[in-house]
């Protein structure tokens, strides 16, 4: 019988899933340590059902470039200058000086300074992913700290890559200096041309490609552009020497103000999602349980060093120049007070360069999974003993995410946008989805901010944060389109007010059946032109006025009766020609009132 590993793989990561992490959250641990579990459970120290590990983990490892992808996409440039000081100033004195006095402990421990300086500054880099996915899920990526450890996490990302860089100058013995620096400066080079490259290619490219796959109205061609978009930015930064992330935030950010935005994000989140769990559980298949049984001292108190350097350093920098208070710094500190995963690479790269030895590096990579593994647990604690002693302040810098519209208007033809310049005049801020490309290309040239997508999609409704919404219009022409996004709306966002478009009774009564507010499209303008016809046979306009108005509340109760019946025809057909003959006795006493 053909063997499949593969397949083994899939079931076998996706049964482990399945199971850990529900367990996981129901003892409120959180997913990240149901992961890690899980693959410290199926790995080589564990249970032994899958070999391979470095597989995984390089599959894994686009579960990373995907987050940090639609991470980017968050951040528009203008977002990023206003961030400046968060990224650039506290995101470097976190770096150098968690490095410094990391670095200084690897030299009372024994080592010289340029491994010492290498493992400090690997360990002064926290892990993107387990933060982010923590912060999250505890819905604290919009807090105060959670901001200020995304601008940390996004220096740190960066800074990766001259640490790289760094990791092969110091090691070299032989190389003459004047070579060393020319061979710098080319590297330098390199990695200015390349990011440049992507920055104006993709300024330039990225909007025709998912505007003509966008027309196609085939959504896999759309998921396809999305996902090549974010591998192909990858693969060009990493053939560069350069970090894949990188590569996908860049091309995210390039795409922060495109009216694509939401559809790629709805598109990309499942294969986001999967692939980091995969990440996770990668780690823990990496973790060598030996080297915790064999130097349990050791192992403990190099947690305990990391943890508590890194964690009193984040402290003082959030209460110091960040401002923030104690309950804040301690968030801060917690959830960032990890290793991160990129360690993993920096301590490879060192040992396969002599600068330390592969007994060192299998004990820092142990104490790092570790940490991360602890992460979890630490915020939990943290949340349960130090949470809700201090009051909240305001945010001292503007949020991460787009602020949440007040009105989410799907459709933006003839009535979509009369409803949008109503919003607009009175300042109150909303959120335009429309299928049609041409139509969204058409209005964002007058600064409407309209995204391209379908309406019906749940994961588009939650990207465009309809939770966060007060009312839902549902403005498009198709009655069916209507009437299954008015369900999917009711359903997911039950506090949410719908109003929807009608174009005729049936479509009125259907949409009645879901508790919808509706709006009759051609109802109200049809009585104006009904006024104006009376008037010009002679009636007087008051006469005119009140004819109509009658007319309108007759029908509207008619309407209400007719649902109660509406798909018994016999009974519609009965109580319209009662209504009819109503009607007709109505006008007829407005009359005699009129010449009495």
């Amino acid at each position: 019988m053909p063997s499949h590993p593969f397949l083994q793989y899939a079931v076998v990561l996706l049964l482990v899933a399945v199971i850990a992490v529900p367990l996981a959250r129901r003892w409120r641990l959180g997913a990240v340590v149901g992961y890690l579990a899980a693959g410290v459970l199926i790995g080589p120290d564990g249970l032994r059902l899958l070999g391979e590990n470095a597989m995984i983990a390089e599959i894994s490892e686009l579960g990373i470039v995907l987050m940090l992808f639609v991470i980017g996409m968050e951040l528009s440039p203008q977002r990023l200058w206003v961030m400046r000081r968060q990224v650039f100033g506290l995101g470097s004195l976190q770096l150098l000086l968690t490095a410094a006095a990391l670095g200084g402990i690897a030299v009372a421990f024994g080592l010289t300074w340029k491994p010492a300086l290498i493992i400090g500054l690997g360990l002064a880099l926290s892990s993107t992913a387990i933060a982010l996915q923590v912060l999250a899920e505890r819905k604290e990526l919009n807090s105060e700290h959670g901001r200020l450890g995304f601008s940390i996490l996004l220096f740190q990302d960066v800074a990766a890559i001259p640490i790289l860089a760094l990791i092969p100058v110091l090691a070299a013995k032989k190389i003459a200096a004047d070579a060393g620096l020319a061979a710098d400066l080319l590297d330098i080079g390199r990695i200015v041309l390349v990011i440049a490259a992507v920055v104006v290619g993709g300024r330039y490219l990225l909007r025709p490609l998912f505007r003509a796959t966008a027309a196609t109205q085939i959504p896999e061609v759309f998921t396809a552009s999305a996902l090549l978009v974010v591998m192909g930015t990858a693969w060009i930064m990493e053939a560069a020497g350069m970090s894949m992330s990188l590569g996908a935030f860049l091309a995210g950010v390039l795409l922060a103000d495109s009216e694509y935005r939401h559809e790629i994000e709805a598109q990309i989140d499942p294969f986001k999602g999967l692939l980091l769990g995969l990440f996770f559980i990668s780690v823990g298949m990496s973790a060598d349980v030996q080297v915790v049984t064999g130097q349990p001292g050791t192992v403990l108190a190099l947690l305990a060093i990391l943890i508590a350097v890194k964690a009193a350093l984040l402290f003082g920098l959030a209460r110091g120049p960040a401002r923030l208070g104690n309950t804040q710094a301690a968030a801060l500190a917690a959830v960032l007070c990890q290793g991160g995963e990129f360690a993993f690479v920096v301590f490879t790269l060192e040992a396969a360069n002599g600068m330390i030895s592969a007994a060192q590096r299998d004990l820092l990579v142990v104490v790092v999974t570790l940490s991360m593994a602890l992460t979890p647990l630490l915020v939990s604690a943290r949340a349960r003993w130090i949470d809700g002693h201090e009051p909240q302040r305001e945010p001292a810098f503007d949020p991460i995410e787009v602020p949440s519209p007040r009105v989410v208007i799907a459709g933006f033809g003839r009535v979509g946008q009369i409803v949008a310049r109503v919003l607009r005049a009175n300042h109150i801020p909303y959120t335009a989805i429309e299928h049609s490309i041409e139509q969204v290309e058409f209005s964002r040239r007058f600064g409407s901010p309209i995204f391209y997508g379908d309406p019906t999609r749940s994961d588009l409704l939650r990207a465009v944060r309809v939770d966060k919404a007060e009312v839902f219009v549902v403005a498009t022409d198709d009655p069916e389109a209507n009437i299954r996004t008015a369900r999917m709306v009711k359903r997911l966002f039950p506090h949410v007010r719908v109003f929807a478009r009608a174009r005729n009774r049936q479509h009125v009564f259907r949409l009645m059946d879901l508790g919808v507010d509706v709006v009759r499209e051609t109802f109200h303008s049809s009585l104006v032109l009904s006024r104006d016809v009376l008037a010009s046979l002679g009636m007087p306009a008051e006469q005119a006025e009140r004819r109509v108005g009658l007319f309108r509340e007759h029908d509207e109760a008619l309407l209400r009766a007719q649902h109660l019946v509406y798909d018994d025809d016999a009974a519609v057909l009965q109580t319209a020609n009662e209504a009819r003959e109503d009607l007709e006795r109505l006008f007829e006493a407005d009359s005699s009132k009129e010449t009495s």
